[in-house]
């Protein structure tokens, strides 16, 4: 997985840490740099990360399809885990979580 730098304006949020941990977690190597233009139209797939949208996939660059211009098997795998742990079901996540009292 390819993902931008802090540097080259990438926001240094939590959803994206949470996916990093997730990919490395499962054997994904993660790989920060300066991502161009041809890297984005030849990725096999590619998904944004923000608190708000979660995980996203990206259909489309520049009106040129990514991948199978859909949610492609890296993103659904990554995608159900990040669920599954802010649901609580995955106790190696546990500590991310904060439970609120009713």
């Amino acid at each position: 997985l390819y993902t931008p730098p802090f540097s080259a304006g990438c926001l240094d949020g939590i959803t994206r840490d949470s996916i990093i941990v997730i990919a490395r977690d499962q054997g994904y190597e993660v790989v920060e740099r300066n991502l161009s233009r041809f890297d984005l139209y030849t990725a096999d797939e590619a998904f944004y990360t923000g608190t708000a949208a979660e995980v996203v996939p990206i259909r489309e660059i520049d009106d040129r399809p990514i991948g199978s211009n859909g949610r492609g098997p890296v993103t659904k795998e990554l995608q159900g885990i990040f669920f599954a742990a802010a649901r609580g079901e995955i106790e190696q996540y546990q500590g991310w979580l904060a439970y609120v009292a009713d």
